[in-house]
């Protein structure tokens, strides 16, 4: 079975009304949320992507039963530190540096030892970020060199701890505030502002977490060893796999789109305000609170006339997944964009910020970098008509979905291999683009 797509032509005018796969983070997150709560708790609208289903096979590792009815899952918990584990137990986390980080916080209080393992990009990928604090809880954990395999085995004499997390990370925040669920105390995290989904979710469970804004960071305590009930969540949609639609649209002639019931967290649009900072148009529509979380459809309309931006940091952590995304838009936009500290894209599922230079360097994009600072020349009127095979430097969902978009709106003939790295995070990409008009082979 052939694993590429071909797009040899651009897409043409479109108008349409569409709604993208369920949030990932959120996903993931009520899965090991509902773990812990007491009694069934109902999931519908689950993102069924491989990081979702290879966390709904870590639950069942752990003694967590559930099953799926219609669009619903039922997830059976039984308490903070209910698992029931096995000996020799496995977790093979995938590629989901999410699951792999968040499980670690739940596996703090296990009498056995279990071995933690990913696929080959995400067993490179640095853990020492949540390894030191573990450790500070008192946690027996075990990694030769602060990657996978990881060997964790719990204690019953936790201490909370002060912990100061000056990444930005969502999951090192995560991997603590787990922990701290199975910590007798007060545990405080001071972290720089990143994506909220876990306190908004702990709050929704009338958890006693509290959360207090200080400047760029956040103080958070979390008071351990509070059991909560078991709940109904309807997951909405995600903004990052939004965003390849929100720029498709953009790029192109004369179209426009809606897409409906998008998280739009004010931790996770940096890309919109961005964007229209570039000159774009977004707007949020039909805004709703649904159990905590801000849900909107959002409106693009196409721009000719974009121009660069000279970007502020401080949307580097609520924008950190979709950079790849931007940066197409910068490569068609009037001027220089200039973006600074993003050494964090490094980090994720390849050395994402190595290959968007390689990438628009690939299609004729002039780029300067220095260190994690990058500079984009934009070609606004840039149209692409050679050859173009992308290989070796894939095997990462987000490279995958930026050269679709690329193809569509700039043009060229395009081979484009490692089409199953969408089952990721949003295994009906292709079908979505094929239903706005993309001729895909």
């Amino acid at each position: 079975m052939t694993n590429h797509i071909f797009i040899s032509n651009k897409l043409k005018s479109f108008n349409k009304k569409i709604k993208v796969s369920s949030d990932k983070s959120i996903s993931i997150r009520s899965v090991l949320l509902a773990s812990q709560a007491v009694g069934t708790s109902k999931i519908s609208n689950l993102l069924e992507s491989e990081d979702v289903l290879n966390s709904l096979k870590t639950i069942k590792k752990l003694g967590i039963n559930y099953i799926k009815r219609k669009n619903i899952y039922f997830i059976k918990g039984f308490g903070v530190n209910g698992f029931s584990i096995k000996k020799n137990t496995v977790i093979n986390a995938g590629n989901s540096g999410t699951l792999a980080r968040l499980i670690l916080g739940l596996l703090v209080k296990t009498k056995t030892e279990v071995k933690l393992v990913g696929d080959k990009s995400l067993s490179k990928r640095d853990f020492s970020r949540v390894v030191k604090p573990l450790k500070l809880f008192g946690v027996n954990i075990q990694s030769k060199k602060n990657t996978l395999p990881i060997k964790i085995q719990g204690t019953n004499f936790l201490r909370p701890i002060k912990y100061k997390e000056n990444i930005g990370s969502a999951q090192v925040k995560t991997c603590i505030i787990f922990s701290a669920l199975n910590t007798p105390g007060i545990t405080e995290i001071i972290s720089k502002s990143s994506r909220n989904h876990t306190e908004l979710m702990l709050k929704f469970l009338n958890y006693p977490i509290k959360v207090k804004k200080i400047k760029n960071y956040e103080k958070i305590t979390i008071e351990g060893l509070k059991q909560f009930n078991s709940f109904a969540y309807s997951v909405p949609g995600d903004i990052s796999s939004a965003s390849f639609f929100i720029v498709l649209t953009l790029l192109s002639t004369n179209s426009q789109i809606i897409i409906e019931n998008v998280n739009v967290n004010k931790s996770r649009i940096g890309i919109i305000s961005i964007l229209n900072k570039m000159g774009a148009n977004i707007l949020l529509k039909n805004k709703k609170i649904y159990n905590g979380e801000e849900v909107a459809d959002i409106y693009v309309k196409s721009k000719k006339d974009l121009v660069g931006v000279n970007c502020p940091a401080k949307f580097n952590s609520s924008a950190i997944d979709e950079f790849l995304i931007i940066f197409l838009v910068a490569a068609k936009a009037k001027g220089i964009s200039k973006f600074r500290d993003l050494g964090e894209m490094n980090k994720k599922e390849s050395k994402r910020l190595d290959l968007a230079v390689k990438f628009l360097k690939l299609i004729g994009i002039k780029v300067e970098r220095f260190e994690n600072d990058i500079s984009i020349h934009g070609k606004p009127n840039i149209i692409l008509s050679k050859s173009f095979e992308m290989k070796n430097f894939l095997k990462d969902h987000r490279i995958f979905f930026l050269s679709c978009i690329t193809a569509l709106t700039l043009g060229g003939k395009w081979k484009i291999n490692d089409k199953d790295s969408i089952n990721t995070s949003f295994p009906d990409f292709l079908k979505i683009l094929k239903k706005i008009g993309a001729k895909i082979h």
